[in-house]
């Protein structure tokens, strides 16, 4: 069995500030590669069609590392379906016979995996088939616009899902699929996806299995979380963050990628309030410092500095009259940030695990996640806070002193 799928990547990208959201660096790479490395890599896949806007076609014709199995690059249409009908029209007039099956896949989805694949393929027959996730929160039925919306009625979620792509359907209702597109193109009350103009054409969609890392980029706050999507998946491959970053850096074009390394620790004191990744502590002492003393911050801090090969923090913000006594380590961190930033270097994800005897940390390390994304100008969901007794060995864990390490990936801009 064989497949041709059409990789649509023609939106505007007016949610994204109107750039070519299929050209922006996801977790080192361009979000449209991890969608066509994906295919090229599977051995059904035999061809992909790429459709993207007509403006942008000889520009994508020209990227180095477009794979072998994107044939053509189609100019879109004015709306999802016009480009889609493209991109299918392509498929048709392409030689050979008609695949076995076709897909449909958004490049703004770049967490495509074989066993996705796998699964449509196995599905399909001579009907159609698409991947699903569950919903998790409840829905309510909603009547009226705006300030005016009130509840309606519940609807079970156990009834619906979320739709991913590809969507994908036997080959032989390629034809039909063309002109249900092109009918369908202008009308603003036509289904939004394959599935809706498969259903209309009386084929059964098969639904199989999707997968959360198949999460659509849509806005710039979706970026973080899918980059951790992708690198935690990586990771979990791989063995190790060390690993990912050498198979990203061996792709020219992810050379951009950067990772720094901090480890702070501070004694216990003997007075004031406890200050740990921005929170405060009340009945747990200080740690000693000449600032306030927030091991977790400062780790974080050193950490940016050395995947931007600024120096340390203590260059940067000496223990002396340079640095007020009791300098709030959040806004040494911002200045950090900024320092980054005029390098070009922007934090991406961020790994920290701190090691205490007391107090009780479990309960507000969402908190503290929460807080350090702030500062760093990324999602919560790209940083990872974890917390160790140390075994209740050692300084830390003889209840001495509390320290933090922290491991940090960071994009250098137009590296």
């Amino acid at each position: 069995m064989h497949a041709d799928i059409v990789v649509v990547a023609a939106g505007s990208g007016l949610r994204m500030g109107g750039v070519d959201k299929s050209l922006i660096t996801v977790a080192g790479q361009p979000l449209l590669r991890w969608s066509l490395e994906a295919l090229e890599a599977h051995p059904s896949v035999r061809r992909v069609v790429l459709v993207t806007a007509p403006e942008r076609v000889a520009a994508y014709g020209a990227l180095d590392w477009m794979p072998a199995k994107v044939t053509q690059i189609v100019p879109g249409g004015a709306t999802r379906a016009a480009s889609v009908a493209a991109g299918l029209a392509a498929v048709a007039a392409a030689p050979g016979a008609v695949a076995d099956v076709i897909g449909v896949h958004d490049a703004a989805r770049p967490g495509l995996s074989a066993d996705v694949i796998d699964r449509l393929l196995a599905a399909c027959g001579n009907n159609a088939a698409a991947p699903v996730m569950p919903l998790s929160d409840s829905i309510t039925q909603v009547s009226g616009d705006g300030a005016s919306r009130v509840a309606a009625g519940v609807v079970r979620r156990e009834m619906l899902a979320a739709a991913q792509t590809p969507q994908a359907f036997s080959g032989v209702h390629l034809t039909a699929m063309i002109d249900a597109l092109r009918s369908g193109a202008a009308d603003p009350a036509a289904p939004t996806d394959e599935v809706g103009y498969l259903q209309q054409l009386g084929i059964t969609v098969h639904l199989v299995d999707g997968d959360a890392r198949l999460r659509k980029l849509t806005e710039p706050s979706d970026v973080a979380l899918i980059e951790t999507l992708l690198l935690s998946d990586a990771a979990r491959r791989l063995g190790s963050l060390g690993a990912v970053t050498d198979a990203l850096r061996s792709i020219p074009a992810l050379g951009a990628l950067r990772i720094g390394w901090g480890d702070d620790a501070h004694p216990v004191g003997t007075s004031g309030e406890l200050l740990l990744g921005g929170l405060a502590f009340p009945g747990s002492p200080a740690l000693s410092g000449h600032s306030d003393g927030d091991v977790v911050l400062h780790a974080v801090a050193d950490a940016l500095l050395g995947a931007a090969n600024l120096g340390d923090l203590g260059r940067i913000f000496p223990a002396n009259e340079q640095t007020p006594r009791g300098a709030d380590s959040g806004e040494l961190l911002r200045e950090v940030v900024a320092r980054a930033g005029a390098a070009g270097l922007a934090p991406r994800w961020v790994d920290l695990t701190i090691t205490a005897r007391s107090p009780r940390l479990a309960d507000r390390l969402p908190e503290m996640a929460s807080t350090i994304a702030a500062l760093l100008n990324i999602s919560a969901a790209a940083v990872s806070v974890k917390a160790s007794t140390g075994n209740l060995v050692g300084d830390e864990g003889e209840g001495r002193a509390v320290r933090c390490t922290v491991l940090l990936l960071a994009e250098q801009k137009g590296g």
